[in-house]
């Protein structure tokens, strides 16, 4: 068509003749398709479900602080090649690598760079460039790591550390920790075709990121012990100009030397297994010989009348008990620590050694020199800074490709180490103090190793561990307490089993004893292997690494063992009573059971000597069980070992959570196949999936696997035997569920009677712990008809929808939301999990109760965008962005995106493509009905055909969650405010008691604003003694209190009684700045 000298073309599609009606007819097809699912899209918009796509956000910016959307990737997608030739080129030019690790890295980087571009806003937070950089320095750093011969590199090799990647790259390690998981998510395909399935394993990013957290615990430890015993001097001055104890960058040459002398013992000394515990115990050490050889006049202290050495005889000061005095290590390992540093000297510095008794020098007055080693000149002014550059020698050629350089932990390097979080959101801190508190924990109120004390510890603790004193709390200080705890309580059980285990064992229908050992053996060997990690070994006379792998791994599994024993044999006396006879058969004879006890008692071990190897879930993985499986024996192993320190609680606490928000739900859980007997309707989408788990290996193959021998590894109290009958191997639980093949005893089984106090608390209705362990298909023990399937789902639901709502309620207050949408979103994840069960499979529960969140905004008409849930979400405790960056997706054929198989995509999108055509009938009929007018008739009315779980309970009311973390109410001052607790308020409020105490919200005069009481109240507290610090307002427990109520009596109305006099610890923190 011709007009005004301007020709317009129309494009029209031509098919060929031989086949044109039937492509017209496929092409009209799709058009019509298309149409539909425009059409479908559309009116979803109009009815406020989805996120329209004028709407989208980075979800990036976001978290990081709801900034603009980040730059288009446009210009990286077109560059046609300029991305991998910066990187080769920054290779080239600024390091000097074999070829072989560029070839490879420039492979790995081009491989990889689509996932690169189509994950922009899942990575960073910047600029394009600064992604470009990350996603590089993730390259070259798992080329590093997973290149051929890192272990047995000649020291002629090039080698690259971790800092120096993050130099070049111009990044810190929190960013970079924090952005990884993303690149091994994305790229992990990838590395698994280059460098084979176990990448993962020889990455050891979590390992990593863990003894970077370690480290800087320990730097802060150390730098603050010494500062406490030494004075912090200009080594370029001499030790006439000290310095102050805080000035940046400016430390003397004395710490500098006890620190890289306390990295060569990490390095050659403690080999694979560098955990919390054993570190402290080497920096005590480190204290030591600085203490023994440092001047007198860089001393802060006088040792003669210091109460830092309280423990003396008549020869002097005993050093190395008053050590393990302060900083409650043993005095047994303190000395075979020692020795292995005294080898380091001899070895490295070549320094020749002398008894200390021998030696007549000022440093060694007042003290008691009966076993310790003295050597001259070592840390003298001539001498002291060529053996420091010996350390720094030695340290660069000992470190390993991809290695951090631990020497930046005592040069305060703020800009590699940066500011944030490891362990979940980033706070926005900065500065030295702010830094190693942020590392170790979010909470702010983390002191030193030598702050004073800051509360008093507990009765009952107390009194099981013999200390009185008070000890400050930190991460490293809880550490020490937790391996005392064991050491004290735990160490000196026998390594058998007792008197009364034995008759348990005895009385089944077949002696269980032998089996019982000897899987114990196995597990707890394949758990603590002895075999050496590595090939490194020290030089000379000093212990080999591998020879204290070995002596670590068979002191941890003698640990593991007595609690084992000491735990199993609480839960027995405890089913006895409830089911009136010792035949425990049913229960002793459980595999599955025996495997999980020894995984706890393993996991409790190793987390009371905070390791780095073996973090969980490694326990889950080396004795063949699931995440599902473990949950079942943590409350009642709590229940059952009343002596466990209050960390261990919490850390089994914080494993419950993990285990009920993802790894239940993960590909493999166990729990999939009680599903499939309990929710018969799910097993289609169950199998389609392939989530079902395999079967638990037996012990011979985690034997053959770990290589450990069942009758080769004997403790002191068996004999050789032969290995265990396997013929309760359970069989496929894909077929007949039917996991355990033991013999249960029907009549144990059923004739259970009511609960006993002593094995449920008040707050428990779990039924026998025996029944939590028996075949999926057998009659529950509680009745009402019943499978042991069903009655574990219905309770493990149950502590899913608990955790929804404290999450729930958590989000509320902080979108500051009222309690009627917070019980419409509960509503809604309830409904999910009854009606709508396969959203929860293969993904996170976060997830859901975002896309809850959002969604019932958008029914209510609220003002609340994805973008501020999200933002308001990174600030809770359990976030990781993980849980909206990276959601599973199994396209279905039926999808109208027309995409196919399995995929991770944001939040965003698997809230359109996903969760709205899933769950649009029940938001629809939650913006119709509400929910203080449904009923469950009308529930299932309404979900009809469609839904999943017919059966399934009603739906319950929000819960009542007090809130017991105490909370800031004041932004300028350290000011925390705690609601009280259930179990004190009737105690307190009595009529003897009631006027000592004040509760916030209660006026003490009638008809008075309580606000006009806080002033009353300030000049009360006021009146008395100036006391210099901040009140904690948890430190008097429980006990406490209610000791001091019962000491009080009533008071009679016609006498005056004195008002009690209560002593509370002050916590004196440091300064902010």
């Amino acid at each position: 068509m011709v007009g005004h000298g301007i020709f317009h073309i129309t494009c029209i599609r031509v098919f060929p003749r031989e086949n044109g009606g039937r492509l017209y007819r496929r092409h009209k097809r799709r058009r019509e398709k298309q149409g539909e699912r425009k059409g479908a899209e559309r009116r979803e918009k109009e009815q406020g479900f989805a996120v329209s796509e004028g709407k989208r956000f980075d979800l990036t910016s976001a978290a990081s602080g709801m900034e603009d959307v980040k730059p288009s990737i446009a210009s990286l997608a077109d560059d046609r090649g300029a991305m991998e030739a910066r990187f080769a080129d920054l290779l080239k030019s600024k390091l000097t690598l074999d070829e072989s690790i560029v070839r490879q890295a420039i492979v790995l980087f081009k491989e990889s760079k689509h996932i690169l571009l189509a994950n922009m806003s899942a990575i960073g937070s910047g600029s394009p460039e600064e992604i470009e950089r990350f996603w590089s320095a993730f390259v070259l750093y798992s080329v590093t790591k997973l290149s051929k011969g890192r272990f047995k590199q000649d020291k002629d090799a090039n080698c690259i550390t971790l800092c120096q990647i993050l130099r070049i790259f111009k990044l810190n390690v929190v960013d970079f920790f924090k952005e990884m998981p993303q690149f091994c998510l994305k790229a992990g395909h990838i590395l698994s075709g280059l460098y084979g399935l176990d990448w993962e394993k020889r990455l050891e990013v979590k390992e990593l990121q863990a003894n970077i957290v370690h480290l800087c615990l320990l730097s802060r430890y150390y730098k603050r012990a010494y500062q406490e015993l030494f004075m912090q001097t200009d080594s370029n001055n001499g030790h006439d100009s000290a310095i102050s104890a805080g000035s940046k960058g400016c430390i003397s040459d004395y710490h500098q030397f006890g620190w890289l002398l306390f990295l060569a013992l990490r390095m050659h000394a403690f080999g694979h297994f560098k955990d919390l515990v054993t570190c402290t115990n080497g920096l005590v050490s480190i204290l030591a010989i600085l203490i023994l050889h440092v001047p007198i006049h860089a001393r802060m202290f006088r040792i003669q009348d210091s109460p830092i050495f309280a423990k003396k005889s008549d020869k002097g000061v005993n050093l190395l008990a008053s050590l393990c005095d302060k900083y409650d290590a043993s005095e047994d390992e303190l000395r075979r620590i020692l020795e292995m540093t005294n080898n380091l000297i001899v070895d490295i510095l070549k320094k020749k050694p002398c008894a200390a008794s021998d030696v007549k020098s000022e440093c060694l007055a007042y003290i008691d020199t009966a076993g310790l080693t003295y050597f001259d000149e070592l840390l003298g002014e001539k001498s002291l800074q060529s053996n420091i550059l010996i350390f720094e020698k030695n340290y660069n050629d000992a470190i390993l490709k991809g290695e951090l350089d631990e020497r930046m932990f005592v040069n305060d390097e703020d800009s590699l180490i940066g500011s944030g979080s490891l362990s979940g959101g980033v706070i926005n801190m900065c500065g030295t103090k702010r830094k190693y508190d942020i590392f170790a924990s979010p909470a702010k109120s983390i002191t030193g190793p030598m702050s004073p004390p800051c509360s008093p510890g507990s009765p009952l603790n107390r009194s099981l561990i013999g200390c009185s004193k008070l000890a400050p709390v930190t991460p490293v200080s809880s550490a020490m307490t937790m391996a005392k705890w064991l050491r004290n309580i735990i160490s000196p059980l026998p390594s058998k089993p007792s008197a009364e285990l034995l008759h348990f064992l005895s009385t089944c229908d077949k002696d269980l004893t032998s089996d019982i050992t000897q899987r114990a053996s196995i597990i707890l060997g394949a758990i603590f292997p002895c075999s050496s990690f590595g090939d490194r070994c020290t030089s000379g006379g000093m212990q080999s690494a591998a020879q204290m792998d070995s002596l670590w791994a068979e002191q941890r599994k003698l640990e593991a063992l007595k609690l084992y024993y000491r735990v199993l044999e609480a839960m027995c006396r405890a089913e006895s009573h409830i089911l009136h006879g010792s035949n425990l058969t049913s229960l002793l004879s459980n595999e599955r059971f025996h495997r999980c006890m020894l995984a706890c008692s393993a996991e409790l071990v190793l987390t009371a000597h905070k390791t780095v190897s073996l973090m969980f879930p490694a326990v889950l993985e080396k004795t063949g069980i699931t995440a599902f499986d473990l949950s079942k024996v943590i409350e009642s192993f709590v229940r059952h070992e009343e002596s466990l320190p209050r960390e261990l609680k919490r850390h089994l606490n914080s494993l419950e959570e993990r285990l009920l928000e993802s790894m239940a739900w993960e590909k493999g859980s166990t729990m999939y196949n009680s599903l499939v007997v309990a929710r018969p309707s799910l097993s289609p989408e169950i199998n389609r999936l392939g989530l079902l788990a395999e079967p638990m290996p037996s012990l011979d193959t985690i034997a053959e696997n770990c290589n450990v021998s069942a009758g080769g590894f004997q403790l002191p109290f068996q004999k050789c035997e032969h290995a265990i009958d396997q013929n309760r191997d359970p069989r496929s639980p894909k077929k007949a569920c039917n996991e355990y093949r033991n013999v249960l005893i029907e009549r144990n089984f059923l004739a259970s009677p009511s609960k006993d106090r002593s094995f449920n608390s008040p707050k428990s209705k779990a039924p026998p712990l025996q029944s939590s362990f028996a075949s999926p298909t057998r009659p529950s023990p509680t009745g009402g008809g019943e499978t042991c399937a069903e009655a574990g789902i219905n309770i493990f639901f149950s502590k899913i929808t608990k955790l929804a709502a404290i999450r729930i309620k958590s989000l509320s207050e902080r979108l500051q939301l009222s309690q009627q949408i917070s019980e419409h979103v509960y509503f809604l994840i309830q409904q999910i999990l009854a009606h709508r069960t396969v959203l929860f499979f293969n993904r996170h529960i976060d997830q859901l109760i975002l896309c809850c969140f959002y969604g019932v905004a958008k029914i209510f008409q609220l003002s609340l965008t994805f973008k501020e849930i999200i933002y308001n979400y990174r600030k809770q405790p359990q976030c990781k962005p993980q849980v909206f960056r990276s959601v599973f997706i199994h396209w279905p054929s039926t999808s109208r995106s027309g995409k196919t198989g399995q995929e991770h995509v944001d939040i965003i999108t698997f809230y359109n493509e996903v969760f709205v055509p899933s769950v649009k009938p029940l938001l629809v009929e939650l913006g119709s009905t509400g929910v203080s007018s449904r009923s469950k008739k009308s529930t299932e009315e309404k979900i009809s055909s469609d839904s999943q779980i017919p059966g399934s309970p009603m739906l319950s009311s929000f819960p009542h969650l007090p809130d017991m973390s105490p909370k800031k109410v004041s932004a300028v001052h350290n000011v925390y405010v705690s609601p009280l607790r259930s179990s004190k308020i009737d105690a307190l409020l009595s009529p003897s008691s009631k006027s000592y105490y004040a509760c916030v919200g209660e006026s003490t005069h009638a008809f008075q604003s309580p606000s006009k009481d806080l002033s009353a109240i300030n000049n009360r507290l006021n009146c008395g003694r100036k006391v210099n610090g901040r009140l904690n307002f948890d430190v008097v427990s429980d006990f406490v209190v209610a000791r001091s109520l019962q000491n009080g009596g009533p008071v009679s109305p016609g006498t005056a009684a004195p008002a009690p006099v209560v002593n509370i610890a002050v916590k004196a923190e440091q300064p902010d700045s």
